[in-house]
Order: structure tokens, then sequence, then C-alpha cells
């Protein structure tokens, strides 16, 4: 895979049977940062684990500065390590049991999220801090919106910008995502995205929508029939052309768009609210009740706990990053990291018939952390046993319950 994701952008450095840092070697200690966290998340820690491999190796030692190390980890090119995080998540998306989806087909769920960087006069420039803040106390800081799996938890897609000016906003990023989605899909968001030429633009594309009403909304709305209690199709009229979009591409979006709004009662302790509206595409009330529409919502709290896996569990929340370049380098390799990891957990749920969302995260991604170095050492008997042994504990560690939205949000740093 790692060849191929080279050979497709050309990209490779380091062919002369002398040099250490080759694609992958530097691509293995990349991934071993985002692996640790604190001091070991250094460049200086990672040469030291370099260094160390080549030795158990039998190799030539490499330098002990971190100067050539830097060098080659600027040769990555983003787009491999992007490309290669993409086709970890579509490969284990289409083998995924019938068992795992959603009445047989695909859910991804999308969400927005922030990370700050250092304040370097390059960083502040392409992601500028929040206009609140006053110059010099503030960190760049980027927008991402991430498409994850609702069956494996694996990011399927991601799109990043600045938090200020036009166009930066969640909407915006998310129509940079629409061609990760696949015909068949369902989209499932909460209500920021509920927009009529986000959900035209979906239908297209044949993608469904499940997401929240959004408070704010002033279009048009006629109700058509009345498919239960508290069910009904709804006509949301096209509203007049936003500023994105180009008069063409404005004409071909239709006049009308006949929806399912559904009321949902919540009676589960936590929520703010006694009730709310869910907005659908699925219309078919025989082949989508109105209960598994609103059981198909509740989880949407599960993009939620994914986010809050790679931030605080991977240390994805304060990159290092010194430029831009460097910056989303350092976010694809996490989220590569964290698909490599998911991938490892649906290996050992696949083997019990259990849903990956039951084993935890924390637990796989240091059973990965701590034999990072010692499996390239073994003989292929040994690595096999010690692969099958984690997958085995993998099984053993499973996260409690978590129904809806009782978790209490973490404390953020000052």
């Amino acid at each position: 895979d790692i060849e191929d994701a080279f050979d497709d952008a050309d990209a490779w450095f380091a062919q002369e049977e002398a040099d250490i840092y080759t694609p992958s070697l530097t691509l293995w200690a990349f991934l071993s940062q985002v692996l640790h966290k604190e001091e070991q998340r250094s460049c200086l820690a990672a040469v030291s684990r370099v260094m160390v491999l080549l030795v158990a190796l039998g190799r030539q030692p490499c330098v002990r500065n971190n100067g050539a190390y830097c060098k080659a980890r600027a040769k990555l090119p983003e787009i491999v390590i992007q490309r290669l995080a993409i086709r970890v998540a579509s490969g284990c998306e289409k083998e995924v049991p019938k068992q795992w989806l959603w009445k047989g087909r695909h859910v991804k769920l999308a969400d927005g999220t922030t990370v700050s960087m250092p304040d370097t006069e390059a960083n502040q420039n392409v992601y500028p801090q929040q206009a609140s803040q006053k110059e010099g106390i503030g960190f760049p800081i980027a927008r991402m919106v991430v498409l994850l799996s609702l069956a494996t938890a694996m990011l399927c897609g991601m799109a990043i910008g600045p938090c200020t000016g036009k166009e930066t906003g969640e909407l915006a990023l998310m129509r940079q995502l629409l061609d990760q989605l696949d015909e068949g899909d369902i989209l499932l968001a909460d209500r920021y995205f509920c927009s009529y030429f986000m959900i035209a633009l979906l239908l297209e594309r044949n993608v469904d929508f499940v997401a929240r009403l959004h408070h704010a909304r002033k279009e048009k709305t006629y109700r058509v029939k009345r498919l239960g209690k508290g069910d009904h199709l709804v006509e949301w009229s096209r509203p007049s052309k936003p500023p994105w979009m180009d008069q063409a591409t404005y004409d071909l979006m239709p006049e009308v768009l006949t929806l399912r709004q559904i009321e949902v009662q919540v009676t589960e302790p936590g929520f703010r609210v006694e009730s709310l509206v869910v907005v659908t595409t699925l219309t078919d009330p025989t082949q989508y009740p109105q209960a598994d529409i609103a059981k198909l919502y509740h989880k949407r709290w599960l993009v939620e706990l994914d986010i809050r896996s790679i931030k605080c569990t991977l240390a994805m929340d304060v990159l290092r990053g010194k430029t831009p370049e460097m910056v989303r380098k350092e976010i694809w390799t996490s989220l590569l990291a964290y698909n490599l990891i998911r991938r490892c957990m649906l290996q050992a749920a696949a083997e019990s018939d259990c849903s990956p969302r039951k084993l935890s995260f924390t637990t796989a991604m240091q059973k990965i952390s701590t034999c990072w170095m010692v499996l390239l050492q073994l003989d292929e008997e040994r690595r096999i046993a010690l692969i099958t042994r984690h997958l085995s504990d993998l099984l053993q560690h499973r996260v409690a319950h978590r129904p809806d939205r009782i978790e209490p949000r973490a404390i953020k740093r000052r």
C-alpha cells in the first residue's frame, strides 16, 4: 500500500543503498511520534527509536541529531499520507459485515472541530487566531470537518481550513467532502448541516440525509401528507441563490424538496430538550419506521466520541508543526494512525462477531504503541503469535454502555 501511494504521487526519495530515511522508514518514525505523547513525541525521540531499530536489525545506526530525519519528513507528500489514510478506511468499509450496517446501508457521520498549533508567523498567515483575541495572546486555529463511519468508526474523509473569513464554515468544508460519499450512503449530521442546498447536493449524488431541523430555518415549509403522529411529508421551497453558488448550478437545483419531518420525544435524562424535529430524505415509512429514524439520530453522538479519541487519546488537539504544510502532514499522519488502530479493532471484532464500537480505542492504541518496535524484530511465527495475543486481549477490554449524552464534556485547557 505504501509503495502504491508513493508511486501514484511519483514521490520516491532516498533510494540509494546507503540512504537511511527511506519513505517507509520515515513514515514509520512519523507514525511513532503520533502514537506517543509529550516528550516522546519530539523528532529527537523519533530518531532515537530509529537508531534502536536499526541496531536491532543489524544495520548501520543513523546519526544522533534529527536534521536528516526532519528533512526526510518534509519530503513526505501530504497527498501520499492522505491517500493511505483514506485507502485504509475504504478497504475496511467494503468488507464490513452486513449485521454492522444500518438496514444494510452505510451511514457516515459528519461533524466539525478545531485544532490549535504553534504561534508562528507562517501558521498565523494561513490559520489566523480568532478575531476576539488580542495579537500575541491567541494561537493559530484551524477548522476541520470529518466524515466517520457509523459501523467501523473509521475516518473516511477530512477537510481543513481557517476559522475566519468567507467560506470557512463547516458547510463550506462539508461541500469539499461530498465526493467522499458513495452512492447509497446515508449522511447523519447535526442541525448545522441541515440546509436546503446541502440536501439537494446530496440527493444529486444519491446520498440520503438525516439531521435535526435547524432552529433558524426561515424558508417556507408546507405539509404535504401525514404519515403518523408527529410524522409528516413536507415541501421546502428553494431559497435565493447563496453567494458561493454560481448561477448555472443554482438553475440546476430543484425548486422544491419533498422531505420527511419527524417529531422525536426525548425521555432520557441528560438532554436539554424534551422534543426535537428530525429531517430526513428517507420518506418511506414502511421501510424506515419513525422509531428507527429516531434511534438512528440518537447515534449521532458517537461522532463526538470518535473525535474525542482523535483529539484527546491521540493528542491531536494541540499540534507541533511550525508551518501550515507540516501541520497538515501531522494531522493526516494522526488520522492514518487512527484508522490503523481502528483496523486492528475491526480484526478483533470480526473474530468474535461483536461490534468494533464495543472495544476500547485507548487499549488498542496502547497495545500497538508498546509493540511498535518489537514487531519488526520478530520472525514470522513470533510476530503472528504476538498479534494473535493482542487481538484476543482486545476482546477483554470492552467499553461500558454509553447511552446518548450522559458523558460529561472534558474540561478544556486554559
